[in-house]
């Protein structure tokens, strides 16, 4: 489990394919405190480390399913990635309860300045746009966000500074596809409305 605090950028390294696709990324964590097997949510992707390097980096591997269902098949060497380690028993909770299992991809449809703040407006797939609400919480490339406004599959947020500063958020440009997750709650609330 995440919470969607963004607490490192990576930079991916080198990608190959090797029935899967494997990803070594550079951090700024300490790796020595990483174990092989821990889960480390990669813009927004739950992935497990299965190597780690002293100067500084760890590798992912990464399914065919994953790939399908998210925009880490477009990772290349230099793209810089949202990072954040596993929530552990007694840390804050600072977003939002985020699984890093990715829904769908949401793609970017408008970018506009508001004052030191950028509002970006997403298109989500048809399908998961009724989880989606104003005032609600969303999980974009692994960053917890507040949905501003809804219309239809279109939804706002606002990134202030900070935000920008510390993710991948500052290069956000239309047309980018960003890997999305709905809110744990929205989902089940909308299953248990099907029963009634």
């Amino acid at each position: 489990m995440f919470t969607g605090i963004v607490t490192d950028v990576g930079r991916i390294v080198e990608t190959k394919v090797t029935g899967d696709l494997r990803a070594r990324i550079a951090t700024r964590y300490d790796v020595g405190g990483i174990d092989i097997g821990a889960s480390i949510a990669c813009d927004g992707v739950c992935l497990t480390v299965v190597a780690l390097g002293p100067d500084g980096w760890f590798d992912v591997e990464i399914s065919a399913e994953t790939v399908s269902k998210t925009n880490l098949g477009g990772w290349v060497p230099g793209k810089r990635v949202n990072l954040e380690r596993a929530l552990k028993v007694g840390d804050e909770l600072g977003g939002h309860i985020v699984s890093g299992h990715v829904d769908g991809l949401a793609e970017v449809v408008a970018v506009r300045h508001e004052g030191g703040s950028v509002r970006v407006t997403f298109r989500a797939p048809e399908a998961l746009a009724r989880f989606i609400a104003p005032k609600g919480s969303v999980a974009l490339n692994g960053t917890s966000l507040t949905v501003n406004e809804v219309a239809g599959a279109e939804f706002g947020v606002n990134l202030i500074p900070h935000t920008q500063e510390v993710t991948t958020w500052g290069e956000v440009a239309v047309g980018d596809r960003v890997n999305l997750e709905v809110d744990t709650m929205a989902r089940y609330v909308a299953r248990l409305r099907e029963y009634d």
